[in-house]
């Protein structure tokens, strides 16, 4: 960007710092109240006098809160008398009509009488502004029980009601999206035919993202009742959306109106500052422009060749037929949420249904993510991987769309049991035997040999056969040259990783067999490598001191009832044991460990695996965490057979 003359930085400074001298508002306070609500708990006699005087000096002290960031909390008192208040403005208003619109919104808030019948809550719903008091912290509140909505009384006359509607609800839903992607808070407008449809999203300050976008999720289909009525509001807890034929934000022609008795010399200022907001916004906007080219460049080049590659191919998809696909990201399509993005249930244009992936789209990360993805898995097909049907690059985030798999993850079927039916002992083997298939695919057979680096229960997915399905390469790794790798960022699920791999960062495809033999020890098992038994002992250990004993039927999950078949039960955990132990060396090839699970191979004898490493939870790693030492934290696990922990975990350098 050329420089520009001092000069011209002189005088855009002065006219800009000029406009802070005057207190000329540039839209409406729009202190119409919306509503009122009360609450119905109130305070005894006794402790009134206490409560309302905590009240007022949250009242007091709000107000410099708002005068300086345009919302605030305060918190006053103790015990039982804890008042907790919030306030905030609509954030298109200037700080003059935020000031006008709360000074009103304060004197109307004693509507809810705490002082003389102790009501201990309130929210007032001003057009421009809120404020609420309660005995209780609501500041992350989302919604509640005495959530509003208000509809104006006659029904749209300017038209076809129909197509108003269907306006209207368009741009209620387009806010909703865009608010929770812009801070909280969106205004725009739908131009039809005959009228147009204005509105405005916010969500209060302290209400984080997935708590906005739930709450205005909320809101959109609340708000449905309202139309063809010319105007409707929500009015949540943690957000507020509108909708109204009129034009009620930034509203500079209202303005105007009321404005025609200012002085001369107020209109001059007024007509100065507007001028140096253009000013500021034409050069603000050159500047984002600018830095968004050079982003886009950026991105270009660390994509390098992948960029032409999708756009020319049938991997493209549309960012706009994936929003429409998942009915705008509406929460009641959302599958889940992981560390790089969240999944959405979509149905295409042909009636194709998929899983869209939204990858956070903030840090280099996203860029190692969306290359794995893409480049790496695009081109395998195995019956036992979750196939990538393409991706999007054209839209705000980036978008990958995957085969559709009905039937949720490992993980929620043995876990989470949220009205899925409980998996027999065939369903659990064929899904062991099908998940080796796809890692031994992975390793061997394929042409790129990939580490996946993250199996684990809830990245196998299963489908409407329940046959497994692994997912989820953001993680994933090429096999280095010589098949082994020192990397200085690790990353993973603990409880799932590999000793050599957290201690040392060494990388190899035994890292994914480590992952799977602690997989098949949770499926027979029935319960997670985080479980601890009162001595303190992984579940590794424990199925370890029952092999020592001969007593492996014994580590069956209870839940099975029985129905299992003892010497097949001690197979798989004896083949567990094998691809769990602390000799990266010593653990099978995944296609060895096909051939065990398919009577085609003998099994033999495992060595110990290592005592658990728990720095404090089985959380993921992001590829970004450095190798650890956790070799001060092994400790042995007293065995029941009585045999002393004598072997080594850490290989030697």
């Amino acid at each position: 960007m050329k420089a520009s003359s001092p000069c011209g930085y002189y005088v855009i400074s002065l006219l800009f710092c000029s406009c802070f001298l005057v207190k000329f508002s540039a839209s409406d306070p729009r202190a119409t109240e919306a509503a009122l609500v009360c609450s119905n708990r109130t305070a005894t006699m006794q402790v009134r006098q206490i409560f309302v005087a905590n009240f007022l000096a949250t009242m007091d002290a709000v107000t410099p809160l708002i005068a300086r960031q345009q919302y605030g909390t305060v918190i006053n008192g103790t015990g039982n008398n804890t008042v907790y208040t919030f306030g905030e403005c609509m954030k298109d208003l200037d700080q003059t009509d935020c000031n006008l619109c709360f000074a009103q919104c304060k004197t109307q808030i004693l509507r809810c009488l705490p002082f003389q019948r102790g009501i201990r809550g309130g929210k007032l719903f001003y057009d421009g502004c809120y404020l609420r008091y309660d005995d209780y912290n609501f500041f992350n509140e989302t919604l509640s029980s005495r959530d509003e909505t208000v509809c104006a009384n006659g029904d749209f006359s300017g038209g076809n009601k129909t197509v108003f509607s269907a306006n209207a609800m368009e741009l209620v839903r387009n806010l909703s999206v865009q608010a929770v992607r812009n801070d909280g808070f969106f205004v725009g407008s739908v131009d039809g035919r005959n009228v147009s449809v204005y509105g405005l999203a916010q969500c209060w300050e302290l209400v984080n993202g997935s708590g906005c976008e739930t709450c205005l999720a909320n809101a959109v289909s609340k708000i449905a009742n309202c139309t063809p009525k010319e105007e409707g509001r929500v009015l949540n807890a943690g957000c507020y959306l509108r909708y109204s034929i009129n034009k009620f934000y930034n509203n500079s022609s209202s303005q105007d109106a009321e404005s025609g008795g200012r002085s001369h010399l107020a209109v001059i200022l007024a007509v100065t500052s507007s001028v140096v907001a253009v000013v500021l916004f034409v050069t603000t906007a050159i500047f984002f422009i600018k830095k968004r080219i050079a982003e886009k460049r950026r991105q270009r080049k660390e994509l390098g060749a992948l960029l032409a590659t999708v756009n020319n191919s049938k991997l493209n998809f549309s960012y706009e037929s994936l929003e429409r696909a998942t009915n705008y990201f509406h929460l009641s399509n959302k599958l889940g949420q992981g560390g790089s993005g969240s999944v959405y249930k979509g149905v295409l244009a042909d009636g194709k249904v998929v899983a869209i992936k939204r990858l956070l789209f903030n840090t280099r990360q996203w860029v190692d993510h969306f290359f794995n993805e893409v480049n790496l898995i695009s081109n395998i097909d195995h019956k036992n991987l979750v196939k990538l049907l393409g991706c999007s690059i054209t839209g705000p985030e980036s978008l990958l769309v995957y085969e559709y798999v009905p039937n949720q993850s490992l993980h929620d079927h043995l876990f989470a049991r949220n009205n899925v039916p409980p998996l027999t002992w065939e369903m659990r083997y064929n899904i062991i035997l099908g998940t080796a298939e796809g890692l031994a695919y992975l390793h061997e057979e394929s042409d790129l040999r990939i580490i996946h680096r993250d199996i684990k229960l809830s990245n196998i997915l299963l489908d409407e056969d329940f046959t497994p399905k692994i997912a989820d390469f953001g993680l994933a790794r090429l096999f280095p040259q010589d098949k082994t790798h020192i990397t200085t960022a690790i990353a993973g699920t603990l409880g799932y990783m590999a000793p050599e791999y957290v201690v040392r960062g060494k990388l190899t495809e035994k890292a994914d067999v480590y992952s799977f033999g602690v997989l098949v020890i949770e499926i027979v098992y029935g319960k997670r490598n985080n479980a601890f038994d009162q001595d303190s002992c992984s579940i590794l250990q424990m199925v370890w001191n029952l092999y020592g004993t001969g007593r492996l039927s014994e580590a069956v999950d209870p839940t099975l009832d029985g129905n299992f078949q003892e010497e097949e039960a001690s197979q798989l955990l004896q083949i567990g044991l094998l691809c769990v132990q602390a000799s990266a060396e010593l653990r099978p090839a995944m296609s060895v460990v096909v051939k065990m699970l398919t009577n085609s191979h003998e099994i033999p004898q495992p060595t110990q695996p290592p005592p658990f490493l728990n720095p404090g939870s089985s959380s993921e790693i992001s590829s970004h965490s450095k190798p650890v030492n956790y070799s001060s934290q092994a400790e042995s696990c007293t065995q029941s057979s009585g045999n002393s922990m004598t072997q080594s975990w850490i290989e030697p350098r």
